[in-house]
């Protein structure tokens, strides 16, 4: 009953999680052909020294704003870098390039990465700055309870995602209805 005139329609599951299924050969090939500079650069240069660059500026730029406290300003610039980790690595998905055929569109940077592999030096490097990041802010506001729930439930939202277990898992709610690219596929 599906002529080339009409698609038809995935069904829905009411599931909040769901996984995003494995490219087919067409986009395999794809992903090959040209080099994904959308992931590849979290490889160069100078690209790990950013993240200490960009977390001592926050630091910075909390500790200036007149009464704030050490205490928020470590607060706040635990949870913006992860907020900002989380969204660059895990919310966004495919790459703002035109060349690749869209190789990637259903896939976040982290997923990117690597070609996918999990545990290479650059994801071990990016798991581990918002565990010392969570570390330093939760001694520097002196364990305080509501800011160490604070720091726990910002490093959580950046962790999970990054572990295998959550590798092309979505939460319905948080990132969108899935691309229905792979209908014609199936």
């Amino acid at each position: 009953m599906n002529d080339g005139s009409k698609k038809s329609r995935r069904r829905r599951s009411s599931s909040l999680l769901y996984q995003e299924p494995q490219e087919s050969m067409e986009h395999l090939s794809d992903q090959a052909a040209i080099p994904n500079l959308n992931a590849n650069w979290v490889n160069a240069k100078g690209a790990w020294a950013i993240h200490f660059v960009l977390i001592v500026a926050l630091k910075i730029f909390f500790s200036i704003i007149p009464g704030m406290k050490p205490d928020t300003s470590w607060i706040l610039t635990n949870i913006t870098y992860m907020f900002g980790s989380y969204l660059m690595f895990h919310w966004v998905r495919g790459i703002p390039f035109e060349f690749n055929a869209g190789a990637y569109d259903n896939l976040n940077m982290w997923e990117q990465m690597d070609n996918g592999d999990q545990f290479t030096p650059t994801k071990k490097f990016l798991l581990s700055v918002p565990i010392c990041l969570f570390l330093a802010s939760t001694h520097y506001t002196h364990y305080d309870l509501t800011y160490f729930t604070i720091n726990v439930l910002a490093l959580l939202g950046v962790i999970v995602p990054k572990l295998p277990m959550s590798h092309r898992l979505r939460v319905r709610f948080l990132s969108g209805p899935p691309d229905d690219r792979y209908l014609d596929e199936r």
